[in-house]
Formats: C-alpha cells, sequence, structure tokens
C-alpha cells in the first residue's frame, strides 16, 4: 500500500501469470501513488495462491489473492488490467455451457462491466485479450495490439489488430482500451495507462 493512494489498480490474474508484468506492476504503480489489487474468481475460498508462468522449470513468483471478482466493482478502480500469459485463458472458463449462451465466467461478466464503466481505464497485455475473446462483443470493432500468437483469435473475435512493419504495435490505445504488444513493452504500456487515467482525472475535475 502506498502513503497518499491516486486510487487502485485492479489486476485480473490466475495461475500462469506473466511474472515480468507482476514484478513490474508491483514497482511502477506504487511509484506512481496507486494501490495494486489482484483480483480473481476464488471458487469459494476465502484466498487462493497462484503461481507464475515456469522459467527454467522454477515459478519463480507467487500472488496469494482475497479479492473475489464476482465481488468486485469497477467503480472502485482507476484502471483494471488483464494480466498476460494463460492467466486469461483460465480466467475464462465457465462449468457450465449452453448453446448460444455468453460466456458467464465470473471474471468475463466483470470485464463486461468494467469496459462499461465510465471514465475507467481498462488494459492489457500479450495473451491477455484471451479473456476479451471470450465474448466478442467486448473486442469488436476496437483497435488494439496482442502476441502473435494470439492474432487469429482476435481477429476472429471481430477485433482491428494493428500491425507495424513485420509485427504487430507495440501500444494501442482505443479509447478506454489500452493494449500492448508483450511483456517486452510493459514500461511502455504502464506509462501510457497511467498518463490515460491522469488525463482522465483532469476530465473529471474541469
Amino acid at each position: 500500500m502506498v502513503a497518499s493512494s491516486k486510487g487502485k489498480i485492479g489486476v485480473l490474474i490466475e495461475e500462469h501469470f506473466d511474472q515480468t508484468e507482476y514484478r513490474r506492476f508491483n514497482e511502477y504503480f506504487p511509484q506512481k501513488g496507486y494501490e495494486v489489487e489482484y483480483i480473481s474468481h476464488l471458487w469459494g475460498n476465502p484466498q487462493l495462491r497462484f503461481g507464475s508462468n515456469p522459467d527454467n522449470d522454477e515459478v519463480e513468483e507467487h500472488v496469494i489473492v482475497t479479492k473475489e471478482v464476482s465481488d468486485a466493482n469497477p467503480s472502485d478502480y482507476k484502471g483494471i488490467i488483464a494480466i498476460g500469459a494463460y492467466a486469461t485463458d483460465r480466467l475464462r472458463y465457465q462449468v457450465s455451457v449452453k448453446k448460444g449462451q455468453k460466456n458467464q465466467a465470473p471474471a468475463v461478466v466483470f470485464l463486461r462491466k468494467a469496459l462499461n464503466t465510465e471514465g475507467l481505464k481498462v488494459g492489457t497485455i500479450c495473451h491477455g485479450l484471451w479473456l476479451f475473446c471470450a465474448d466478442s462483443d467486448l473486442v469488436k470493432g476496437r483497435k488494439v495490439t496482442c502476441a502473435h500468437n494470439i492474432i487469429c483469435d482476435v481477429e476472429n473475435a471481430g477485433a482491428e489488430v494493428i500491425y507495424e512493419n513485420d509485427g504487430t504495435a507495440d501500444l494501442v490505445i482505443d479509447g478506454n482500451l489500452i493494449t500492448g504488444k508483450h511483456p517486452a513493452v510493459v514500461d511502455q504500456f504502464m506509462d501510457a495507462f497511467a498518463e490515460e487515467i491522469e488525463k482522465q482525472e483532469k476530465l473529471q475535475k474541469v
């Protein structure tokens, strides 16, 4: 927790999260005056412990999450980020499915609310758009960037992936949605995310 908080950044997380993003979020946002709160579906537990992607066969980072996504209110946050790696694929899992029914995974339901919360900035890096692809209405017509290996998923969901040279763009801002290509651009992503929050704060004061 920071001494004088400007508000909270909520980060959607699950098992197999990107450790680079996790480390940098924990360093950068508190330095900027924001608290970081990790959010997940806890399956009826008071808390769950998640591990990062294994590097060199070792899980280097762990996080204990106590905030149930179903209980989270998007308006309590200045921004919401879906962390990269396979965590966001796990977050879109739903126990029961019916033909023609929109995805009802708690994290997807929360994301719908977040994207429709006025003034709230929503961001993701790398594979994080997997969570958005669980419901094409979340990304249809939006300009985004993502990891090369999920381009097909994202474009099939109706988003417009922005390309630069021989790859996807490093960073794309489309209204309240900020997307980054992969963990190598996490600093650029966080700078843009914080700047977008600050711009919104100024607009609300006018």
